[in-house]
């Protein structure tokens, strides 16, 4: 089963939580253990797995990486949105979690976030779950 998720971003850079949305597609799936993995279809946005419990953390890595990847390096690329392929090349465009009980087996302070690079744009994610 494969169940896409639709969303809205809002800026040109963010981080959603997408953490409740994914834990309810592994419920509809009724699986009980298996693995359930997070697949982002863009070239200029990903997923990433992080704190959830502090706001802070979602702004600290936003920063830290426009001074990594800053919009005015001498980029080729001529969309003018280089600098949001390489964020999203260095978050991922997929990520992995397991399923036990019925639920993912995420750690205390973890949430799933979609990595928003280029936008605000309405995107899509791709979930994927695994029975084991």
């Amino acid at each position: 089963m494969i169940k896409k998720l639709d969303i809205q971003t809002n800026a040109e850079n963010s981080l959603t939580d997408i953490t409740r949305r994914v834990e309810e597609a592994v419920r509809e799936s009724k699986v009980d253990a298996g693995l359930c993995v997070i697949y982002v279809p863009h070239t200029t946005a990903g997923v990433t797995i992080n704190e959830n419990a502090d706001p802070s953390v979602r702004r600290d890595l936003l920063m830290t990486l426009a001074q990594a990847v800053p919009d005015s390096l001498p980029y080729a690329h001529a969309e003018g949105n280089a600098s949001a392929h390489v964020k999203a090349s260095l978050v991922g465009s997929s990520a992995s979690v397991f399923i036990e009980d019925g639920r993912l087996r995420l750690g205390t302070w973890q949430g799933i976030f979609f990595c928003e690079f280029d936008g605000p744009r309405q995107r899509h994610i791709l979930v994927k779950i695994l029975p084991a």
